[in-house]
């Protein structure tokens, strides 16, 4: 044994060294196999625990070592003979010796020993070790050393056996409630007794190990008697360490921990209305100004538990006699910490005042379910205080960073939206007090608002902007149904507009302003004389052409809004509009070089907008057309320079090649985004735009047969006959077969996969009037798939294989949308050889390609070529059959394959 014991420390600074971090791959590998090995080794936790007990080693050899030893107490040390459990326990005791005596190992290592207790405990406890805390209460005369450890193996011990949030088995909490009777039956007094002790001993010299006791407290009495805590001795000292500063905020943990035990509502009351008197009467909720913020977060948290359970409390009492007397109690010790919370919830530093918001937020809901007129005026008052303060604390920090938002502007955010929940809620429970509210302070603000800080500027908006979900609109609409919030929305609304706050120089207010007249836009329906202005904004150096690339972001998205919901009002504006916004549609990249004030993905809101604009207008379809023309004639003209550089670019310039595929994507995106406007009711025919439309698709389908053939360019191709489907209807047929034979064009597994997806709706749209073309393309469709499917794929290309899966399933799509369509002649009059070539990939895929929609129970074994598992395939056969009875062949064919799938 003592050559072996030589061996690991010899092994200290060879063989453990890799796992300091510090070694090379080969060290941290001998590192590992060594590790390995002690802990497979019969013998090497003993090597370990010698190691340990001979305080000679390096850290990272320690942890080593009380992981080797973990891993015994955890898989062998319960079966295994006392000898060598009389060990573990006689090492343990060994390390909190040496602990004391000055051999002071680092927090890590410490806690990793705690943990080991701790393990040890759960098995030995109160059976084989019954003693195991009177004998840990033993070393505490060792010093503080030992003191230290003792309080980390309670709280190995509560992490172990009481915390709920770890989960257990059901053994395990059986084994737990064991511990802990045993506990309170055998030595929870001497327990508590001791971390009195070490309060009142370490209070003054140990602040760290006093703290760690506080916490050890907190952990404990959510399951031992309230009375051997809530007493003289340890409420005079909880108090005492409130005002000093090293403990007072594991004094105030301590104290929340206290008031969360669980306990039936009378004595919970009561309680709290104790601690809180006496707190009250030490002065403790009467904090200077400059107190330190992280000791006023915790006192806030305690507040918000002392209200949030005296309400729990109240909700839980029923409606008896006995029980009304007891709720009347309950909801005055609510009602009077109130102030109390309202005064946290104003503080200027949010983390202290979002520490009272459950409290604040429960106490709305609480008042929720009184009766209105039930509610006494100190409630009132309250609701009416709190309403203040959180429109208060809406506002920005001057400090805010709008240009580089970091983590504290995203704290800050959160927080904001924390407080509009409470805002939407007061507003639910006190509607007048909301309208009247708002707009006082929103009017006021609004009217001198050349002089005021954009803080309170942005706040007034911002105000009118939540009124919509403070107060819920009927149908839709904020300006009817209740009078007097349409009246006091009317007011603010006309304010808004008309006071020019729209050109306050900040970002914020340009944005909340936008924000909020588009939220609402069935304003201007009342109020059409107010849309002139609000156009200006939009389209200025306010809105649109803005020097802050966020604001023309957001801006070009709520522009699109704002005119499709005022379409009827614009008709004198058309023109100078599309003027206004035509340096803005712009295809990127400009040619002279200059940065774009939008990016692609903004300027599509722009080009709907203002396609929009032509479709709804009361022109003529002839100027209508002009107009559309107008609009795209860029946008061809560029897409077609744009193509003539793509043939010409030099095949080894991949990156030029790529650019110029993403502008010619973004220009077919602007195209297909002005499709938008049409509708069932104003379609392109009425309005005679199909010549725009139709020439465009011309241009577009030139770039399918250029030499360079990128995703990106039949991408948007296949968006753009999408939309040409839906809007051009008859007229696009003739376009079809052509663009058809150049999508299959040098085809990959991902464009033919998106392809499908457009001959489906090309079969869904026009049925009978495409089973001409079908009939040719069919085959051509059929055979690019499996040549595709067919190419080889590597076994460990779990993504190519994915692809082809779904490129198989979607095949069997695209022969469902046929048959489904009515339209089944497609294949029957396919000649024999193609005929027997199709069916015989649907037999092929009903042997191989499972369905993973449908499926039978557990219970049901089905073989895997079973048809029961395939039910898509099976209804395109059915299906097929039942539709193609005037072929005999097809049907003796069909009949043929549906018998080999049943064998």
């Amino acid at each position: 044994m003592q050559d072996s014991f030589i061996y690991l420390v010899m092994m200290d600074e060879s063989a453990l060294v890799g796992l300091s971090g510090a070694g090379d791959p080969t060290a941290q590998k001998k590192a590992l196999d060594y590790f390995e090995q002690l802990k497979a080794s019969a013998d090497g936790w003993q090597l370990c625990a010698d190691a340990l007990t001979s305080g000679a080693c390096s850290d990272h050899v320690k942890f080593v070592c009380l992981q080797v030893v973990e891993n015994f107490i955890k898989t062998g040390y319960d079966q295994a003979p006392p000898l060598h459990q009389q060990k573990v326990k006689e090492m343990l005791i060994r390390y909190i010796q040496l602990q004391a005596c000055g051999m002071l190992d680092k927090t890590f290592l410490r806690n990793k020993a705690a943990q080991l207790f701790s393990l040890v405990f759960v098995f030995d406890f109160p059976h084989r070790w019954s003693s195991f805390l009177p004998d840990l209460m033993q070393t505490l005369g060792l010093g503080v050393q030992a003191v230290d450890m003792y309080l980390r193996v309670l709280l190995a011990i509560d992490s172990d056996v009481v915390d709920r949030d770890i989960a257990h088995t059901a053994r395990e909490v059986e084994r737990n409630t064991v511990i802990k009777d045993a506990m309170r039956e055998r030595c929870i007094q001497s327990l508590v007794d001791s971390l009195y002790q070490i309060l009142t001993t370490y209070e003054e010299s140990h602040p760290e190990q006093t703290c760690m006791c506080l916490d050890a407290i907190g952990r404990y009495i959510s399951w031992i008697d309230v009375s051997l805590i809530v007493n003289d001795q340890f409420v005079t000292a909880l108090v005492r360490y409130m005002s000093m500063p090293m403990l007072r905020e594991s004094a105030a943990d301590c104290l929340r921990d206290v008031v969360s035990k669980g306990m039936d509502v009378v004595s919970k009351t009561k309680l709290v209305n104790s601690f809180m008197a006496v707190l009250q009467q030490a002065g403790v909720f009467s904090p200077a100004e400059d107190e330190d913020s992280d000791y006023l977060v915790k006192l806030a948290a305690f507040v918000n538990t002392v209200g949030c359970q005296l309400i729990l409390g109240y909700n839980k009492l029923g409606k008896s006699r006995r029980e009304a007397a007891d709720a009347v109690v309950a909801l005055q010790a609510v009602d009077n910490y109130v102030p109390l919370m309202l005064h946290f919830l104003g503080n200027e530093d949010d983390d202290v005042s979002g520490g009272v918001s459950d409290y604040a937020s429960e106490y709305v809901g609480l008042l929720k379910s009184v009766p209105a007129e039930r509610l006494t005026a100190g409630q009132r008052q309250h609701v009416e205080t709190m309403l203040y303060t959180v429109i208060r604390k809406l506002k920005y920090d001057d400090s805010y960073n709008f240009e580089s938002e970091g983590e504290e502007e995203l704290m800050f955010q959160e927080y904001r939206r924390q407080m509009k929940v409470l805002f939407d809620n007061v507003g639910l429970l006190n509607r007048e007090l909301m309208l009247v509210t708002v707009h006082r302070v929103a009017t006021a603000a609004l009217q001198r608002w050349r002089g005021t800080p954009y803080e309170d500027v942005e706040l007034a908006i911002f105000l009118i902007y939540n009124i919509a979900e403070a107060i819920p609109a009927i149908q839709g609409n904020h300006f009817v149904g209740d009078n007097n919030k349409a009246a006091a929305l009317r007011e603010m609304m006309r304010t808004l507009v008309k006071s020019g706050v729209s050109g306050y120089d900040h970002s914020a207010v340009q944005l909340q302003f936008f924000e909020t007249v588009v939220r609402y836009d069935k304003y201007f329906s009342s109020e059409p004389e107010q849309i002139p202005d609000t156009l200006v904004a939009f389209l200025d150096g306010r809105g649109l052409h803005h020097s802050n690339c966020r604001v023309r972001s957001r801006a070009s998205y709520l522009f699109s809004r704002f005119i499709k919901s005022v379409k009827s009002h614009l008709q004198p504006f058309v023109e100078d509009i599309l003027k206004q916004i035509e340096d803005l549609l712009v295809v990127p990249p400009a040619d002279n070089g200059i940065e774009l004030l939008l990016s692609p993905e903004d300027q599509l809101f722009l080009y709907e907008a203002a396609s929009m604009l032509i479709v709804s207008s009361s022109f003529e379809p002839q100027k209508k057309q002009l107009f559309m023309k107008s609009l795209l004639a860029p946008v061809v003209n560029k897409f077609a320079a744009l193509l003539a550089r793509l043939a010409v670019a030099e095949q080894s310039d991949r990156q030029r090649q790529q650019q110029l595929a993403d502008c010619l994507n973004h220009a077919m995106a602007f195209a297909s985004r002005t499709s938008k406007a049409f509708s069932n009711q104003q379609t392109m025919q009425q309005c005679g735009c199909v010549d725009a439309f139709t020439e465009t698709l011309q241009v577009f389908l030139q770039a399918l047969s250029v030499p360079v053939q990128l995703p990106q360019v039949q991408s948007g191709v296949r968006q753009y006959l999408h939309r040409m489907v839906v809007c051009l209807g008859d007229d696009i047929l003739p376009y079809v077969p052509a663009a058809i034979e150049s999508l299959l064009n040098n085809c990959d597994v991902r464009s033919v996969q998106d392809f499908i997806p457009l001959i489906n709706q090309i079969i869904a749209k026009f049925k009978k009037s495409i089973v001409p073309l079908l009939k040719q393309v069919l085959m051509p469709i059929v055979n690019t798939i499996f040549a595709v499917l067919n190419e080889p794929v590597d076994e460990s290309d779990l993504a190519g294989r994915q692809e082809r899966e779904t490129l198989q399933r979607s095949y069997f799509l695209f022969l469902s949308a046929i048959v489904n369509n009515g339209i089944a002649e497609v294949i029957a009059e396919q000649g024999a050889v193609d005929l027997q070539q199709l069916l015989a990939t649907v037999i092929q895929g009903a042997v191989d390609l499972p369905d993973p929609i449908v499926s039978l129970p557990v219970r049901v074994r089905v073989p895997r070529s079973s048809v029961a598992r395939r039910p898509i395939i099976i209804i395109i056969i059915i299906m097929m059959m039942m539709m193609m009875t005037t072929s005999m062949h097809a049907l003796s064919i069909f009949l043929l394959i549906a018998y080999s799938l049943f064998l």
